[in-house]
């Protein structure tokens, strides 16, 4: 390892002493959180939503992405559409509805009318405007710059400049991928969403999803549980990867079981059987490599910035929405398989709200935690010994150093997250040298 020489002011990393640590006001500080909304939700990738939540023509959903109310639809023609929800004439919101199927949507403030293609349809009193369809077109609906999608996972950027998609996935397209070849008929999201609200940092969810050192003491009640229902928990076998970019990647296995995938005693006999069932189409399907590859080990993908893929009991796909320093808003929907039997998608909602969903034996813990952590840094805010106002990220670098793969115990995710963070704040950010 390379002695540290520079740093960003926040993140200090240091191998020969073997410490990582981050400055408190990151996640406390109006200016920083304001730089991060300029310099990273408006110049990167953000995941917007999944195709399949719009899967006909004229379907719309509205959301705010970055801080920006968007409409997310699917037009006449079946193309989908990404338009600040903002008409055109005076800047008032467009679309008052957060869902529904319409081939046009009215202003209600005056009136114009723009198709579900964005163009502008009609307006009172168009003999007012000069060239009229000239002045129409010139008055369309702002699209959004950028749109892609890998796997139906649909993103947006509000820079026109941005890498392709794919680039900026790298790594982390590969895990995409192994959730859309779960089902031979393709997946889908489910109706609803799930929407609440975190008095937190969104950066300490990130290192809550990507902390496997949290699991056993914050879940005690969720791990003596399974432990009552026949199940083993253990801590074998469970990693962390580094996939660039900020992506981050945790293979759990021993951590629980999985619906359609790994078995354990509270998904019942029936389920145990369909399971047995699922792995053998799978195997002819993918191939015993691949099919071992999705179904044998339970995973939390995290794509920088605004993703995660809670691929546990259930699939879940989780999105965050800063706020404020202190606020995040989180979404989260049901990832399932087209055409899996009614009993067994009752049994993955089911099980899904006892642990992931924020209601579960899981979510609370995490909110309070991290929620806890927002409350505690107000602590050591303008301390008189300023080495005060920092947390620890070190754990796992002495076996990183030694070239053995990182744990999900471990910090190293989390590290690579905040290296992505301070590169993106800060140009001159330049991380020490493994």
């Amino acid at each position: 390892m390379t002695q540290l020489t520079q740093t960003h002011p926040l993140v200090q990393e240091d191998w020969d002493a073997l410490t990582f640590r981050v400055h408190r006001s990151a996640y406390r500080s109006p200016e920083i959180f304001r730089k991060e909304m300029s310099r990273i939700w408006g110049r990167t990738w953000l995941y917007l939503g999944h195709e399949t939540e719009i899967p006909n023509p004229g379907d719309f959903k509205t959301r705010t992405i970055g801080g920006r109310p968007l409409i997310f639809c699917r037009d006449s023609s079946g193309k989908i559409q990404v338009f600040y929800n903002s008409c055109t004439h005076r800047g008032t919101i467009l679309c008052r509805h957060k869902e529904g199927n319409t081939k046009h949507f009215q202003c209600f403030y005056h009136a114009w009318v723009f198709t579900n293609s964005g163009e502008l349809a009609a307006l009172p009193g168009d003999e007012a405007y000069v060239n009229v369809p000239e002045f129409k077109e010139k008055m369309r609906l702002r699209s959004v710059p950028r749109v892609d999608s890998h796997e139906g996972f649909v993103f947006i950027s509000f820079n026109p400049d941005v890498p392709d998609l794919l680039t900026h996935l790298g790594r982390a397209a590969h895990y995409m991928s192994l959730t859309a070849k779960i089902g031979p008929q393709g997946m889908t999201t489910t109706e609803g969403v799930q929407l609440y609200s975190v008095k937190g940092n969104w950066k300490l969810s990130v290192e809550n999803a990507m902390d496997g050192y949290h699991f056993a003491p914050t879940h005690n009640t969720f791990v003596g549980y399974l432990r009552e229902t026949g199940f083993a928990v253990t801590d074998d076998d469970q990693y962390a990867y580094d996939l660039g970019g900020g992506h981050g990647l945790l293979i759990l296995t021993g951590h629980n079981g999985r619906i359609g995938m790994v078995w354990e005693p509270r998904f019942g006999e029936a389920e145990k059987q369909r399971i047995a069932a699922k792995r053998q189409e799978m195997e002819q399907r993918l191939g015993p490599e691949l099919a071992a590859e999705v179904a044998d080990a339970s995973k939390i993908l995290y794509v920088f910035p605004n993703l995660l893929l809670f691929d546990l009991e259930a699939l879940t796909i989780r999105q965050l929405e800063p706020v404020a320093p202190d606020h995040t808003d989180v979404r989260a929907w049901q990832f399932v398989e087209v055409g899996e039997p009614p009993e067994a998608r009752e049994l993955r909602i089911r099980t899904m709200v006892s642990f992931v969903g924020p209601g579960g034996l899981a979510t609370p813990d995490d909110i309070e935690a991290y929620e806890a952590v927002q409350r505690g840094i107000e602590a050591t805010a303008d301390s008189v010994d300023p080495d005060l106002d920092w947390s620890d990220m070190s754990r796992g670098m002495a076996n990183e150093k030694q070239g053995n793969q990182g744990r999900s115990i471990d910090e190293g995710a989390m590290r690579s997250f905040w290296r992505k963070w301070a590169s993106e704040i800060d140009d001159l950010y330049k991380a020490p040298e493994a």
